[in-house]
């Protein structure tokens, strides 16, 4: 895999600490985009510079996740978020009542959504803010 791969894996999975490594060794000119990432050495950086890129979110790397909260026993509600913290207290400031439960989805789960299947992922870029609600599910049988 090359660096310019990784790099934009880095950002697109928010692997803040991994893109910051390699933003940080590009600028210094330590690496190029098409070195070989499995022969990057990581200990080239400077790394009380890269924890000050990262606690400064230099990238602007803001990780956003999607829980699933269980409404009751046929209905959930998808809540993205920075936590499952922050998902239960939007949950509870939106519907006035605690989630029986709430369990973190990876973002790449697909979902029909009308006559296409869409990834929790590729759904969030049509957010501008969150946390937000991304859908609600209903057991057809229980």
């Amino acid at each position: 895999m090359l660096v310019k791969e990784a790099y934009l894996d880095s950002l697109l999975y928010e692997e803040s600490a991994l893109a910051h490594y390699i933003h940080h060794l590009l600028a210094e000119k330590k690496i190029s985009l098409d070195d070989d990432m499995s022969k990057i050495d990581l200990e080239q950086a400077d790394h009380q510079r890269v924890r000050e890129m990262i606690e400064n979110n230099v990238l602007g790397i803001h990780k956003i996740r999607v829980y699933s909260l269980k409404m009751n026993q046929k209905e959930f509600v998808f809540i993205y978020a920075g936590s499952e913290q922050e998902a239960i207290q939007f949950y509870t400031n939106t519907f006035y009542q605690s989630p029986l439960n709430c369990h973190e989805y990876t973002l790449d789960f697909q979902l029909a959504r009308g006559n296409e299947v869409i990834s929790f992922r590729d759904m969030r870029k049509e957010f501008e803010s969150f946390p937000a609600i991304a859908g609600y599910f209903k057991k057809p049988y229980c």
